[in-house]
């Protein structure tokens, strides 16, 4: 089979969980009454809904921390261990999250919105549905992972916008623009579906990927043909999926690592 069918889902090889330590007691104490615990001890801390605003919390150890809905706005968490901390639904504006450690960090619903971050930082969390993050901060693996959940999730609008992103940033992906194409034929945008196909197609015929191109260019004629269109979707990103396009895994999200399959 070539290459270009198998973008099988990789795993991303996180680190181990460090060894449960319980918090510090009067590190914790220090840090909800006076707001400052640069390098402290706080693993496994229950924080959920702290206020924690303009905290200086540099270089602190917060492994497995519980601060879901917590207020952090502009906390200094810069160099901080966040690694598997659950930051659900946290509120982060301004923080400054330089250098900090965010290996499978939980940021699903928290708000970004001015916070410092070092390159590619997030490619190793959880941000689905996170407010605030500027898409040049991303990876096209991000964004094209992220197109894959809200896709997998229904949330069809949001995963055009992802894939559109990805495609931005790596315009010969022909991946994205089969993933891009789907999401718009979920929504009955026929139209742009088709021609996104089309645009795919192109790609993996370039690639000497003639199969591919072929099935591709079928489903785009498919999407324009008044027969086949129904208002609010049509439900040809489904068809392709377990159709034509079965042996081709392209929803599936792709390494998010520099190191990525060329020629996809």
């Amino acid at each position: 089979m070539p290459r270009l069918q198998r973008l099988l889902p990789l795993t991303l090889l996180l680190p181990l969980a460090s060894p449960v330590v319980a918090a510090e007691p009067q590190q914790l104490i220090q840090l909800l009454e006076h707001r400052r615990c640069k390098n402290c001890k706080l693993q496994d801390a229950d924080l959920v809904h702290a206020d924690l605003r303009d905290a200086q919390l540099s270089g602190a150890q917060l492994q497995r921390a519980n601060l879901s809905g917590a207020q952090l706005d502009g906390a200094d968490l810069r160099g901080a261990n966040l690694s598997f901390t659950s930051l659900e639904g946290a509120s982060l504006r301004g923080a400054d999250l330089r250098g900090s450690r965010l290996d499978g960090t939980d940021l699903r619903r928290a708000d970004l919105s001015g916070a410092q971050l070092d390159p590619q930082a997030l490619s190793r969390s959880h941000w689905q549905q996170a407010r605030g993050i500027d898409p040049s901060q991303q990876s096209y693996a991000e964004l094209h992972n992220a197109g894959v959940a809200a896709a997998q999730q229904g949330r069809h609008p949001e995963a055009e916008q992802f894939f559109g992103e990805a495609i931005r940033r790596q315009p010969d992906a022909a991946i994205s623009w089969v993933a891009r194409g789907i999401s718009r034929s979920e929504q009955g945008n026929s139209q742009l579906a088709a021609q996104d196909l089309n645009h795919a197609a192109s790609l993996y015929r370039q690639a000497g990927d003639l199969a591919q191109a072929s099935e591709l260019e079928k489903a785009s004629k498919q999407l324009t043909t008044p027969a086949k269109q129904a208002k609010g979707g049509n439900g040809m990103g489904s068809q392709l999926a377990v159709g034509a396009m079965a042996a081709f895994q392209f929803l599936a999200p792709i390494a998010a690592k520099a190191f990525l399959p060329t020629g996809f």
